[in-house]
């Protein structure tokens, strides 16, 4: 007989937040944190932005945590259609996994698309195409994880999640072509111009970013696999335990 000491051990073991999670993840949260220590070091280094000065150097967090956004939805994306072809539960996890992070990302672009463009355009939000898609895609995701929390049916809630997130994902579209759609403020790409230590900088900012949104995807799938696990412990224990409780006899005596 098992104890419920001895699953939770090896629930830990196998790869659940317990203990720091598995050893790949901690390995990969210990690679995380010496890349994003090393793109901090990189970015106060380099030379400042000849026009913007220093505030240029929130490109280091406002473009890699854009591109991470896109990622991460796009992960959704691609997810939900696995969900929808295969009906297998762990697509539906990664998928929620990934939205989660790309919320936090989208908002993190904001803000600091916002902090830069108080001393650039004088103001921290305007309504410019690139600003509003960008927010409407945030909260269209967060509309994706409040459906999610809406709906207890694991099947019922993977479903309209896997259609609202195949969906979502033409807004990704939106977004990124925003700056050639619209007159905006907003500026194009402009990595082909850019100084050559800068886009090192930046490059070493997204590979950084993008091992963060890796590990924290991967806890997050790891503690939604295991709340559905206690759920369906939960379920499996009071089905026993209905089993075992007996019908009280309600014969009565004869008059």
């Amino acid at each position: 007989m098992t104890t419920d000491s001895e699953t939770s051990a090896d629930t830990q073991d196998s790869g659940s937040p317990g203990r720091g999670g598995s050893a790949p993840v901690r390995k990969l949260d210990g690679i995380a944190v010496a890349g994003i220590v090393l793109a901090i070091v990189v970015a106060m280094t380099v030379p400042a932005d000849k026009l913007q000065g220093d505030v240029q150097r929130l490109m280091y967090v406002h473009v890699p945590s854009a591109w991470v956004a896109f990622l991460a939805f796009g992960v959704t994306a691609i997810s939900s259609v696995a969900w929808l072809r295969t009906r297998k539960m762990g697509w539906d996890t990664t998928a929620a996994a990934s939205a989660f992070v790309g919320v936090f990302f989208t908002g993190t672009a904001l803000a600091s698309g916002m902090i830069w463009g108080k001393p650039t355009w004088g103001v921290f939000w305007t309504w410019d195409a690139r600003l509003v898609s960008t927010a409407l895609l945030f909260v269209i995701y967060l509309g994706y994880l409040a459906l999610r929390r809406a709906t207890p049916d694991p099947i019922d809630r993977a479903r309209r999640s896997a259609i609202v997130g195949v969906i979502a994902a033409f807004q990704v579209a939106v977004v990124y072509k925003s700056v050639d759609w619209w007159v905006t403020l907003h500026q194009q790409s402009s990595r082909d111009s850019i100084d050559p230590a800068l886009r090192l900088s930046l490059w070493v900012s997204v590979l950084a970013f993008t091992i963060v949104y890796i590990g924290l995807t991967s806890r997050r799938k790891a503690l939604l696999e295991a709340e559905e696990a206690l759920r369906l412990r939960g379920l499996r224990s009071s089905a026993v335990a209905g089993d075992a409780v007996s019908v009280p006899n309600l014969d009565l005596p004869d008059g």
